[in-house]
C-alpha cells in the first residue's frame, strides 16, 4: 500500500508538470492551428538560462530570467517564422516548428555539453513525509504551483476578456474578426504564455529527484504531447486530464516494471504513447475533443 501511495503522488506531481507543458500546446492550436513540437526546446532553453544565473542572481530571480527567455524566444518564432507562414498548411507548419526544435536543441546541447547542471533549488533534495511515504519536496512544490498555475489559467479563460477572444477565435477566425477580436494580439499572448509554461515546467522537470539539468529533460517534455493529444488538442481541461492520466500511468509502470518485465525494460517511457493510441481509438478527438461533424 505504501508502494502504490508514492507511485501515486509521484505520478500526480509529474503529471502536473506535464499538464503545464501539455496547456501551452493546447494553446497555441486552439489560437493559431500550431502543434508546436519546439515545446521541449523551449522548455530546455528556460530550465538552461535559470541554470547559469542562479548563482550569481540567486534563484528566484533566475526562474524569473528563465520563464521570460523562453517567451521571448516563443515569441521570437512566432513574429519571425509562424506569422509570416500563417496561411500555410498545419502540417507545414508542424515541420517548421520541428526544424526550430533540431537547430535550438542543437545549440543548447553544445552549450551543456555532457555535465548534469544544478538549477540551484532552495529546497535541494529534501522530501515531505506523507504518512511512510517520503515525497522529494521538489514534486510537491511542483503540483502545488501547477495547481496554482492552471486555476488561474481556467479562471482567466473563463472570465477575462481575453479568454473570451481565445475561446471566439478557436471556434471561428473569420467570425471573429469580423466582431473585433484581435487575433494577432490572442495568437501572440498564446505564443507568449506557452513559452511561460513550458520553462516554469522544465525548472521543475531538472530537480529532485533529477540530479539536474541534461538534454535529456528536453525530450521528457514531449511526453506532454500524448498528454495533450489524448485530452484534446483543443481543450483546455483535456490538458490537465491527459497530463494527470500519463503521469500516473508513467508512475505506475514504472514501478511494477519487474512485474511487467515481458514488456521489456524501459516501458514506462513508451506507456503514454500507448495510453494515447488506446484513448483515440475509442475517440479519435481525444477525452474531451471536439468531434468533427462530416456531411454524407
Amino acid at each position: 500500500m505504501t508502494q502504490l501511495l508514492s507511485m501515486l503522488v509521484t505520478g500526480l506531481s509529474t503529471g502536473a508538470i506535464y499538464a503545464l507543458v501539455a496547456l501551452g500546446l493546447v494553446l497555441l492550436y486552439k489560437a493559431a492551428g500550431v502543434v508546436n513540437f519546439a515545446h521541449g526546446s523551449l522548455l530546455l532553453l528556460g530550465a538552461y538560462v535559470t541554470a547559469r544565473t542562479w548563482e550569481p542572481l540567486g534563484f528566484p530571480i533566475a526562474a524569473g530570467l528563465g520563464v521570460l527567455a523562453a517567451a521571448a524566444g516563443a515569441l521570437l518564432v512566432q513574429r519571425l517564422l509562424a506569422h509570416p507562414m500563417r496561411d500555410a498548411a498545419p502540417v507545414e507548419l508542424a515541420i517548421m516548428t520541428i526544424g526550430v526544435d533540431i537547430l535550438l536543441a542543437t545549440e543548447l546541447n553544445r552549450r551543456m555539453g555532457p555535465d548534469i547542471i544544478v538549477l540551484g533549488h532552495p529546497w535541494g533534495g529534501s522530501a515531505v513525509r506523507i504518512g511512510d511515504v517520503a515525497v522529494p519536496a521538489n514534486r510537491i512544490i511542483a503540483l502545488g504551483v501547477a495547481a496554482v498555475i492552471i486555476t488561474l489559467f481556467l479562471l482567466a479563460f473563463r472570465l477575462t476578456d481575453w479568454g473570451a477572444a481565445m475561446r471566439a477565435a478557436a471556434e471561428d477566425q473569420e467570425a471573429a474578426a469580423l466582431v473585433g477580436v484581435r487575433l494577432r494580439r490572442v495568437v501572440t499572448v498564446s505564443w507568449l504564455l506557452a513559452g511561460a509554461l513550458a520553462a516554469v515546467a522544465g525548472i521543475f522537470l531538472a530537480g529532485s529527484p533529477t540530479p539536474g539539468l541534461t538534454p535529456a529533460v528536453g525530450v521528457i517534455a514531449l511526453r506532454a504531447l500524448p498528454a495533450a493529444i489524448l485530452g484534446g488538442l483543443d481543450s483546455t481541461t483535456g490538458a490537465l486530464v491527459g497530463g494527470l492520466v500519463v503521469g500516473v500511468t508513467e508512475s505506475l509502470a514504472a514501478g511494477y516494471q519487474d512485474e511487467l518485465a515481458v514488456l521489456g525494460r524501459g516501458f514506462d517511457q513508451v506507456v503514454p504513447y500507448l495510453v494515447m493510441i488506446v484513448v483515440l481509438l475509442v475517440r479519435p478527438a481525444g477525452l474531451f475533443g471536439t468531434r468533427a461533424a462530416s456531411r454524407v
